[in-house]
């Protein structure tokens, strides 16, 4: 059963933004609100690495890569995080993958949303 859905990835020129959205349908609030929720991407022929967490308080952690240039949100009553991504540049060309860690510690993972960035 598919527990996170992705959506939003595309392709856009160095420069632009885009922005992800991930929505966990078959969450409950209560299971939804206090879970970790994050943003990984892996770029072509590498390995996938963390972009952004926000945790049930809303405390956010990003890359040094993406600082300044990305945010995460989450809407708890609509069961969503959301990557907002801008001045966007090819290095961030990957599949992004949506990742919530509840409570009692399962590990879920979207199925993938491509972004490509062109210069």
């Amino acid at each position: 059963q598919v527990q996170l859905v992705e959506s939003g990835g595309g392709a856009v020129q160095a420069g632009g933004s885009l922005s992800l959205s991930c929505k966990a349908p078959r969450n409950i609030f209560s299971v939804f609100s206090p879970s970790v929720m994050a943003w990984y991407r892996q770029p072509p022929g590498k390995e996938r690495e963390l972009v952004a967490t926000i945790d049930g308080g809303r405390k956010t952690n990003y890359a040094e890569s993406v600082k300044g240039r990305f945010t995460i949100s989450r809407d708890n009553s609509r069961k969503m995080v959301t990557l907002q991504m801008s001045s966007l540049k090819p290095e961030d060309t990957a599949v992004y993958y949506c990742n919530q860690v509840r409570s009692d510690g399962t590990i879920y993972w979207g199925q993938g949303t491509q972004v490509t960035v062109s210069s």
